[in-house]
C-alpha cells in the first residue's frame, strides 16, 4: 500500500506541475522600441522585444505572430502583420520588426503576441499612437485664394482642392485619411474649429486645414485664407497665382478675385473688355481691380501688379517710321533702360553686329535694324527694338520715264517727288507689258527695282499707276535700259 501512495502522490504533483505551466502565460507582455509609430511610404519598420518559457515551446514548428488592436486598444478583431516561419525563433527573448497597414490612424494601438505550439496568446503592449503617413505633403485649399468674403448673415465655404492646380497632392485623393481645421488666434498659435473635408465659415479670421496624424508631425497642411465679412462697398483683395511682383518671362498671372456670383475687371481704372470671370490673366504691370457681386452685398479689390520688367526708351523713331541718314554719314541711336546687368545686341538686315555691345551705336550704313536689351539676372527678359535708316530723299521736280539700274550709282532706282514717298500714303502701282503688277506699296522708299531685273526684252518698259490720298492718280511709263 505504501508504494501504490507515493506513486499516486508523484502522479499528481507532476500533473500539477505541468497543469499549473500550461495555464501560465507561455508568451509575456511585448515590449516596443518605439514610443510612437509615424509610419510613411519611406519607412514603416518597428521592432518589439518578448520573452516566452522555452522549455514549454515545441521549438521546431512553433510560429510566433503579431496582432494588431483597433485604434482603442480593443482585440476584438485583430489584425495580423507578422507571421514568422516554423522554427524560425529558437531563444527567448525575441526581437522582431513589423510594419503597420496603410489604414492606421489613432492614438491608442496596441499589439500582443501569439504561439502556435502551444497555443498561447500574450497580453497586449502598452498603448501607442500609431498612423501611416500616405500623403505627407503641403496640400491647397480654395484654389491658393488667400482670401474670402461672405455677406453679413451667410457664410463662406472652404474646401480642400481635388487635385487642385499643378502639382498640388490633394489628400482627397486617400479615402483613408481625415483631417481637422483650425482657426489662428495668432501668428504662431491656432484653436481646433471642425472636422470634414469642408468647412462652412461664418466668422472672420485666417482658416487652415491638416490631415489628421494625431500625435505624429507632418507635413499635410493647407494654406491659410483670410476670410472677412463684407458690406456694400466693402474691399477684400486679389491673389497672383505667380505672386507680385512675378516674372513675366514665366508666363501669364492669373489674377483670382473671393468667390462671388458676377464680376468685372479693370485696369489703370478703365473696365476691361469682356472680362467678367473670377480670374483674369495677363503678364503686364498695372493697377487691377474687380467688383464682386456676392448676392446680397458687393467688395471691389485691386492690385499693383509689378510684372518685374524692366522700363526701357529708344530715341529715334521705331520701324515703320524711316529715319534719314544725316548728311554727316552716320547716325547715332542710343537706349536708355532700367535693366539689371544688362546686355546689348545690334543687328543690321538681320545679321549680329559683331563688337556692338554697348547701349549706343553709331550707324553708318542704310538698312533694317534691330536693337536687343537682355535683363540677365533677377527676372530673365528682354526687350526689341525695331528701326530703318535709308539715305536721304532727293526732291526731284518730275516723275522719271528712264532708269538704268547698273550698278554706277546713277539713275539706279526710280526716284519720284518725295509728294509720292513714304509717309505720304500715296499708293504706288508698277505694271509689266504683259499686264502683270510686279511692285505695289503705300509706302515707297525710291527704291524700285528692290532686286536684279531679268531683261527678257531689250529696254522692258513697265507702267505706273500713283494714286495719292486724296485719290488724285498719275500714269505714265518707265524704260529699263542697261
Amino acid at each position: 500500500m505504501r508504494n501504490f501512495t507515493i506513486i499516486n502522490i508523484v502522479v499528481v504533483v507532476v500533473f500539477l506541475f505541468v497543469a499549473g505551466h500550461t495555464g501560465a502565460q507561455i508568451v509575456h507582455k511585448p515590449g516596443l522600441g518605439f514610443t510612437q509609430a509615424c509610419a510613411s511610404p519611406s519607412f514603416n519598420t518597428y521592432n518589439t522585444t518578448f520573452e516566452f518559457e522555452e522549455g514549454l515551446i515545441n521549438i521546431a514548428s512553433n510560429q510566433f505572430i503579431i496582432e494588431l488592436s483597433d485604434d482603442t486598444g480593443s482585440f476584438s478583431s485583430p489584425e495580423v502583420i507578422y507571421t514568422s516561419t516554423a522554427g524560425e525563433i529558437t531563444s527567448s527573448p525575441a526581437t522582431i520588426p513589423f510594419s503597420i497597414p496603410t489604414t492606421t490612424a489613432g492614438e491608442a494601438y496596441k499589439i500582443r503576441i501569439k504561439s502556435t505550439s502551444p497555443g498561447s496568446t500574450s497580453s497586449g503592449s502598452n498603448a501607442f499612437p500609431a498612423y501611416y503617413k500616405i500623403q505627407d505633403t503641403p496640400f491647397s485649399i480654395n484654389n491658393l485664394n488667400d482670401t474670402g468674403v461672405y455677406c453679413a448673415g451667410g457664410s463662406y465655404l472652404l474646401t480642400i482642392d481635388n487635385p487642385g492646380t499643378g502639382d498640388n497632392d490633394s489628400p482627397l485623393q486617400y479615402p483613408s485619411l481625415t483631417f481637422n481645421w483650425f482657426k489662428e488666434t495668432s501668428p504662431t498659435t491656432s484653436v481646433f474649429v471642425a472636422e470634414g473635408a469642408s468647412l462652412e465659415v461664418s466668422e472672420e479670421g485666417t482658416y487652415f486645414v491638416e490631415t489628421n496624424y494625431g500625435s505624429c508631425t507632418s507635413n499635410s497642411f493647407s494654406n491659410r485664407v483670410t476670410v472677412s465679412q463684407a458690406t456694400s462697398g466693402g474691399t477684400s483683395s486679389i491673389n497672383s497665382s505667380l505672386g507680385n511682383p512675378f516674372c513675366s518671362s514665366q508666363g501669364l498671372t492669373t489674377l483670382t478675385a473671393t468667390s462671388g456670383s458676377d464680376y468685372q475687371w479693370f485696369k489703370d481704372g478703365n473696365e476691361i473688355d469682356g472680362a467678367i470671370n473670377r480670374t483674369y490673366e495677363t503678364n503686364e504691370s498695372g493697377v487691377y481691380a474687380v467688383n464682386v457681386s456676392l448676392g446680397s452685398c458687393s467688395t471691389s479689390a485691386s492690385i499693383d501688379l509689378d510684372a518685374n520688367q524692366f522700363t526701357s526708351s529708344i530715341d529715334i523713331p521705331e520701324a515703320p517710321a524711316i529715319n534719314l541718314m544725316p548728311a554727316s554719314g552716320s547716325l547715332t541711336v542710343t537706349l536708355t533702360d532700367t535693366a539689371n546687368s544688362p546686355e546689348y545686341e545690334w543687328y543690321l538686315n538681320e545679321s549680329l553686329i559683331a563688337g556692338a555691345t554697348n547701349n549706343t551705336y553709331e550707324a553708318t550704313q542704310v538698312g533694317n535694324y534691330k536693337a536687343i536689351i537682355k535683363q540677365t539676372t533677377g527676372c530673365i527678359s528682354s526687350k526689341e527694338y525695331l528701326f530703318v535708316i535709308q539715305d536721304t530723299f532727293p526732291d526731284v521736280e518730275n516723275i522719271p520715264n528712264l532708269i538704268s539700274p547698273n550698278g554706277d550709282g546713277i539713275n539706279d532706282t526710280w526716284v519720284i517727288p518725295q509728294a509720292y514717298t513714304s509717309g505720304t500714303n500715296t499708293e504706288i502701282t508698277l505694271i509689266s507689258s504683259q499686264g502683270e503688277i510686279v511692285f505695289q506699296t503705300n509706302d515707297y522708299q525710291n527704291n524700285w527695282p528692290v532686286e536684279t531685273l531679268d531683261f527678257t526684252d531689250v529696254n522692258p518698259v513697265f507702267y505706273y499707276i500713283i494714286t495719292t490720298e486724296s485719290q488724285q492718280t498719275k500714269k505714265g511709263s518707265i524704260t529699263v535700259i542697261k
